[in-house]
């Protein structure tokens, strides 16, 4: 199973959580789920579609996901998986 972080923003959706543990064999599994085991999470890291929220960055052992193979990023049970939703706003 790989690690997956959640920020602070997100863990009230997550039960609290600041790290779990979810099965898959990519990403995109990982992420899916993380989104099943807390449905609450799902409208801030997917579209309708199922895709990933473009607000929404995935590293995995701090690479961004988007310069490997996006959600079809392989993973391996000693991978960390974080999640980061872009924030915006200031003064």
């Amino acid at each position: 199973m790989s690690k997956v972080r959640i920020p602070p923003v997100l863990r009230a959706q997550a039960e609290g959580n600041k790290q779990v543990e979810i099965d898959g064999s990519t990403v995109g599994d990982v992420v899916h789920g993380l989104v099943q085991r807390f449905p609450g999470l799902g409208d801030q890291l997917l579209g309708t579609d199922g895709s990933l929220n473009r607000f929404v960055n995935v590293y995995l052992n701090d690479q961004d996901i988007r310069y490997l193979q996006e959600l079809g990023t392989p993973v391996a049970a000693a991978d960390t998986v974080v999640i980061l939703p872009a924030m915006a706003g200031g003064a």
